[in-house]
């Protein structure tokens, strides 16, 4: 994966009114999860980041390890999750979390399919049906994407997540979820139908 470096502030005020004053100067609501736990559930550490330095990781199709400075205190972190205002799509509010050598994330990494398939060659259309796959790792052996290979993909043919698999990566994405398929197009039914005729 990647890295990239963002810097951020520590929040004293917590709370609806705080978020909201922080919104207007530019700045987005961040918490971070960490390996420190309370009562069996992680603890989150509450800063803000500007907006212009979280669309740097935001707006792209690339996954990031994330070098976070917060007021000189430094984390290693993936991006966990971004709400959006439902009518505006303006970040409300970002997590983090935390990551270190020993212990695996699980993560979305991005397809990107290889080959042009024999069933595009006959006149079929590639359907994409995710984008991403979630994996188990650590994250220093998380790729960037997952390559699949569809040059034998034929006509009505799909691939699924179970034919899948990738060294040092356990797949956690469920195993009957189709990944792409070739659909059959009106100029590949024709060109069937000429072919049966002659």
């Amino acid at each position: 994966m990647k890295e990239i470096n963002v810097a951020g502030q520590k929040r004293e005020n917590l709370g609806k009114k705080a978020s909201k004053a922080l919104r207007k100067e530019g700045l987005v609501p961040c918490n971070i999860y960490g390996i420190a736990e309370q009562d069996g559930k992680p603890v989150a550490k509450s800063f803000a980041v500007s907006m212009a330095e979280l669309r740097k990781i935001i707006y792209t199709p690339h996954i990031y390890v994330i070098n976070l400075n917060i007021d000189g205190e430094a984390h290693t972190a993936i991006l966990k999750e971004i709400q959006f205002h439902p009518v505006t799509d303006a970040v409300l509010h970002v997590d983090f979390l935390e990551v270190n050598d020993q212990k695996p994330i699980t993560i979305g990494i991005p397809v990107k399919l290889t080959g042009l398939a024999q069933g595009v060659r006959d006149g079929g259309r590639m359907n994409l049906s995710i984008r991403k796959i979630n994996v188990t790792a650590p994250y220093q052996q998380i790729p960037e994407h997952l390559d699949i290979d569809v040059t034998a993909l034929k006509i009505g043919k799909s691939i699924k997540v179970g034919e899948l698999s990738f060294e040092g990566l356990e797949i956690a994405t469920g195993k009957d979820v189709i990944v792409c398929s070739i659909k059959m197009t009106r100029a590949a039914m024709s060109a069937a139908a000429t072919a049966e005729q002659a």
